[in-house]
């Protein structure tokens, strides 16, 4: 997996689906201030890029899950990077709305979902994990049976391994934030001290967003 983890993250860098600026940081919805942005949907627009993606996607399951009958996304960002993973892997295809229809059936999980069928969630980022942990818990409540997720990118922050251990399931990326931050300072888009101070915010994000 190394080869796509390398691939995806310099794609993500060139297409600038991921910016860095830990000088300047971004302030996030929750208020953090951040040295990273990510907006994976930009992938979708770029060929080589999502091809990459969905192809790294399919060897992890293969090798990971390889029991799954269903591929699941995430609404909306998970959707189109599990539509091309199910096709690749000639296997059907649900997605998961973040809550219920407020109409009709009030569904959550669109598709067919057969009891008892073996599913991966597939999503765009994890960052903490608690969007597609509840993803998870609508696909088996509608009786499926979630082996585990698939992301293109993690933050790799503290929280995810926890949470996901509390959760008893566990998760893969195609690519992550330590290959990412490698590879732009081996591309010289950023600096050594810049380096050291983004691992410093994934170690705790919480106070290096204080500090900065």
């Amino acid at each position: 997996m190394t080869n796509y983890a390398e691939k995806v993250a310099q794609g993500l860098l060139d297409i600038q689906a991921v910016t860095l600026s830990p000088d300047q940081p971004f302030t996030w919805a929750s208020g953090l201030h951040s040295p990273i942005y990510t907006d994976n949907r930009l992938t979708i627009s770029y060929p080589d890029v999502r091809a990459n993606i969905y192809q790294g996607m399919v060897e992890l399951i293969k090798a990971n899950f390889p029991e799954a009958e269903v591929i699941a996304g995430t609404a909306t960002a998970g959707i189109p990077h599990a539509a091309w993973v199910a096709q690749a892997m000639d296997l059907p295809f649900i997605y998961v709305r973040s809550k219920p229809k407020d109409h009709g059936q009030g569904k959550q999980v669109e598709g067919v979902l057969k009891p008892g069928q073996k599913v991966v969630v597939i999503d765009d980022l994890l960052s903490t994990g608690g969007s597609v942990l509840k993803a998870a818990q609508a696909v088996n409540r509608e009786g499926g049976q979630v082996l585990g997720v698939v992301a293109v990118f993690s933050y790799q922050l503290p929280a995810l391994d926890q949470n996901f251990a509390e959760a008893g399931l566990s998760y893969q990326t195609v690519t992550d934030y330590t290959t990412l931050i490698t590879t732009a300072e081996q591309k010289q888009l950023i600096n050594q001290d810049q380096l050291v101070s983004l691992h410093q915010w994934r170690e705790d994000p919480q106070a290096w967003s204080d500090q900065h």
